[in-house]
């Protein structure tokens, strides 16, 4: 199994020279904790993530670090920071050290990956674009369709099937297609994630039903707390 048979497509990103508050709208309404951040050419540039926007609250308290610190660090390191702090382009806020897979990378070395790097997330690139993302949860749901077994290798079929129903649940009206995993075994659809209410869950079970090769679809979508929608 590789990146591509277990990826979410969905993939909301955000311009390099965007503001952070629009940066943080996003990943507020999708639910996120992170976006790829592209450049001029729709190139992934960077990552700004929650761990990015916190480093900024905590600066804004107005602690200051040790003299010592300052003083092995020197001014360069400090005025970094200042600008990670005050900056309101993503481009001065993100993490420019990008951690990336393709397409073809096996799931077990991904694993390895967030583990090695203790990140949640990794982009998948094609040619230096962003095709789609694997999180820990993208994981996670694979795992639980095999149980105790070694991670099938998906059929042609599978896969196709895959996209097909990826491209559907996006047709949903309403959709949050990103917060949504998706993993087929024998035309047999499971769909993972958040849905904002019993209707959509059902319209995204609908749209998982009508692609043709379907033979089960299984819905495991939880949902948010009202906090989580500012209510």
């Amino acid at each position: 199994m590789r990146a591509k048979d277990i990826m979410t497509t969905a993939v909301v990103t955000v311009p390099a020279d965007e503001d952070v508050e629009t940066a943080t709208a996003l990943m507020l309404q999708h639910h996120v904790s992170g976006l790829p951040v592209t450049g001029a050419d729709d190139r992934i540039v960077g990552v700004i993530s929650e761990g990015d926007l916190m480093r900024r609250i905590r600066k804004d308290d107005g602690t200051r670090r040790s003299w010592w610190l300052d003083l092995l660090g020197g001014t360069e390191d400090t005025a970094h920071d200042y600008v990670k702090a005050r900056s309101h382009k993503v481009s001065d806020v993100m993490t420019r050290e990008v951690i990336s897979v393709d397409e073809d990378r096996l799931v077990v070395e991904i694993a390895r990956l967030l583990e090695k790097h203790r990140v949640k997330r990794v982009p998948v690139v094609r040619d230096g674009r962003v095709v789609g993302i694997v999180s820990r949860a993208n994981l996670l749901h694979a795992l639980s369709t095999v149980g105790e077994e070694s991670l099938p290798t998906p059929s042609e079929d599978d896969r196709a099937i895959r996209q097909r129903v990826a491209a559907a649940l996006k047709e949903v009206p309403g959709s949050s297609a990103n917060q949504i995993n998706i993993t087929v075994e024998s035309g047999d659809v499971s769909l993972w994630g958040i849905a904002d209410s019993d209707a959509q869950k059902d319209a995204y079970r609908v749209a998982a039903e009508n692609v043709p090769g379907v033979r089960r679809v299984d819905v495991h979508l939880g949902r948010l707390p009202g906090w989580a929608y500012g209510i």
